[in-house]
């Protein structure tokens, strides 16, 4: 016998999985549910959802504005660290399952709600990240995940449901892409992706953007400003993050700029192969990485990419609310003192070129690094330290050849 729940707080975007579960759970467990909507930036997609909630059997329908906070508290800290999973996606969904799993809780707890339920699949990451953020602020709280208990096995089935009990969606069997889409980027899953082998059909699936051929035959040229390692302002125009990288991703995307088709190993052991349009977070990753070629020490840059691996790592996996994620932000932000100045950059038909940048707080000695004269840089002293830093390589040839 299914245990009963009073009052469920469910994850709603309107998605496919979300828009059949209110009927689902109140068949299953014969509850309440109040719908959660999270503003993460994907705009359009929020349109009518509370009618729609509220007509498909929701008790209550709730929506919060988390972009600035999405966007202060984690954006910007994956930004500082310059945190890449597998040196290519930059973390879009992973970001944003934390905070919504932490206001669902305290979305629960307000409403006396008995337990919380998401839509995500038992063979994704989302479930991890979800549950993870859950239990780190509500250790006890009963979680529902529908998909690893229902009989609906396919996403045609979950369509089929939907049309059994009128549910209204907006997508069809043949447009049925998963996807995912935020402040930070838009993921593309399923049907054709699913082979490797297939070229992805960009004008059909690009929202954000258009593909580089596609882009214009003229660059267009952008200059971000940094302090501490943040944006704080384009073209010399001082914006909060949201609007900047609203901004960013209208002028990236125009460019073709922040395409990636991966193939990624998730967290549950499969390798699964997705579409990222990042247009404005490339943008932002590329000139904070530029900035810190002047502005960071060589062996805090070369460790910082170590630890930097490790994060996206943490942060993938949903390891957000942990100890560890604490200490490495931490030593990220020590990194990002002096990451101060402006970047300047061409983006022309997909491609980012470095055109200049500027820092109060550079490394940077032009008159040092002169193939000139110079005032602190003795040429003659560079003999003695290659004998003493090839020592070792010296005494290994003389040991080969017998003359130690």
């Amino acid at each position: 016998m299914e245990k009963k729940f009073n009052k469920v707080v469910l994850a709603y975007s309107g998605g496919l999985d979300t828009s059949i579960i209110i009927a689902w759970l109140k068949e299953t467990y014969g509850c309440e549910v109040i719908a959660v909507s999270a503003n993460v930036g994907q705009a359009d997609e929020l349109e009518g959802l509370e009618a729609k909630a509220l007509a498909t059997g929701a008790s209550k329908y709730i929506e919060l504005d988390l972009r600035k906070e999405f966007v202060e508290d984690f954006i910007f800290p994956a930004i500082k660290a310059n945190a890449k999973y597998e040196g290519k996606y930059l973390l879009g969904t992973s970001l944003a399952r934390p905070i919504i799993g932490k206001k669902l809780v305290e979305v629960a707890k307000a409403e006396g709600a008995d337990a919380i339920c998401h839509g995500c699949t038992g063979k994704g990451n989302d479930q991890v990240r979800f549950e993870l953020a859950i239990k780190a602020f509500a250790p006890d709280m009963p979680i529902i995940a529908p998909w690893r208990v229902w009989d609906i096995k396919s996403r045609d089935d979950e369509i089929d449901y939907a049309e059994a009990r009128k549910i209204p969606l907006k997508i069809n069997r043949e447009t049925n892409y998963s996807k995912d889409k935020n402040l930070w980027h838009l993921s593309h899953e399923g049907l054709d992706l699913e082979n490797p082998a297939n070229e992805p059909k960009y004008d059909e699936i690009l929202e954000l953007g258009v593909s580089p051929e596609k882009a214009p035959d003229t660059p267009t040229y952008v200059t971000i400003t940094f302090e501490k390692g943040i944006p704080v302002a384009l073209d010399g125009e001082k914006m909060d993050g949201v609007t900047l990288i609203e901004k960013l991703n209208k002028i990236g995307g125009a460019n073709g700029i922040g395409i990636i088709d991966m193939v990624e190993n998730r967290l549950v052991g499969m390798k699964s192969r997705g579409v990222y349009e990042t247009p404005g977070g490339t943008i932002l990753y590329q000139a904070h990485q530029d900035l810190e070629e002047i502005t960071v020490d060589k062996y805090t840059a070369h460790f910082k990419q170590k630890v930097s691996l490790e994060l996206a790592d943490i942060l993938y996996n949903g390891y957000w609310y942990s100890p560890l994620t604490e200490a490495i932000n931490a030593f990220v932000d020590k990194t990002q003192e002096n990451v101060n100045g402006d970047v300047k950059l061409k983006l022309y038909k997909g491609n980012i070129i470095e055109a200049g940048m500027t820092s109060p707080t550079s490394l940077y000695s032009e008159q040092t690094a002169s193939f000139g004269e110079d005032d602190d840089y003795n040429q003659a002293d560079s003999a003695g330290f290659i004998n003493l830093y090839g020592l070792p390589i010296k005494m290994i040839a003389k040991a080969k050849e017998g003359s130690l």
